[in-house]
């Protein structure tokens, strides 16, 4: 499963490697980074439609908002799940994250258990 993390805070990319070791070492997760929104919409270009499984997307970040990325992903691919990460889990964030295609929205600092929890529900194969 590869999941693209996209957050502009460069420590994220240590968090997810630390968080899932077993199961990167494992195979059964893959994760690349983007620092912004931009970078994240040029990486998904390259891809073939399913070779990414999952966005987790931080919602303020400079440039492009997380929410006006997943509006304009969900135009071009209505079917890519996504999962927006935020500090502040407030019922703005929230509705707007779900009105524009987000599937949730976590607040940090992420529940790692959680967040597998929602992983294993969107593939049930992996369980």
């Amino acid at each position: 499963m590869r999941i693209l993390v996209v957050d502009d805070e460069h420590d994220v990319q240590d968090l997810f490697k630390q968080g899932f070791r077993k199961e990167i070492r494992n195979g059964q997760y893959s994760f690349s980074f983007a620092f912004d929104a931009k970078q994240a919409l040029d990486f998904l270009d390259t891809l073939e439609p399913f070779d990414i499984f999952l966005i987790l997307s931080d919602i303020n970040m400079p440039g492009m908002t997380g929410i006006e990325m997943v509006k304009e992903i969900k135009q071009k691919r209505p079917d890519l799940n996504i999962i927006m990460v935020t500090a502040y889990g407030d019922r703005d964030n929230y509705e707007a994250s779900i009105q524009n295609g987000a599937l949730d929205l976590l607040t940090k600092p992420l529940d790692f258990a959680i967040l597998r929890q929602q992983l294993n529900a969107l593939n049930p194969s992996l369980n």
